[in-house]
């Protein structure tokens, strides 16, 4: 297993993924700001070395909301990969599919 490392990345430097399948309406981006304010990140955003979010975008919307100016930033270990393409485009679509396939445990989000 390679190792990586979270580091921060400038929120004005991240570009969303265009073809990305998950959407989050105004009111799931004010409950991560909570979340965030409350918890801070819990989970780093995942972006190509070529600063395209992979997974994250939500989080990285809620930094802005909050104008936070950077988002701690998980190093793509697929960046040298001769398969990267291939690779990205699995761990988006696993991405959104853990996303639909879950559900709440019965408790309520933040508001």
């Amino acid at each position: 297993m390679q190792n990586m490392a979270i580091e921060p990345m400038p929120v004005a430097k991240l570009r969303p993924y265009a073809q990305n399948a998950r959407t989050h309406s105004k009111k799931q981006i004010r409950q991560i700001a909570t979340s965030i304010e409350r918890f801070g990140f819990t989970n780093p955003v995942l972006i190509s070395d070529d600063n395209e979010i992979i997974a994250g975008h939500g989080r990285v919307e809620a930094a802005k909301l909050l104008s936070i100016k950077e988002v701690p930033r998980e190093s793509d270990c697929f960046a040298r990969d001769a398969r990267r393409k291939q690779k990205l485009t699995w761990l988006m679509s696993a991405q959104y599919c853990r996303n639909t396939w879950g559900g709440w445990c019965g408790c309520e989000p933040l508001e």
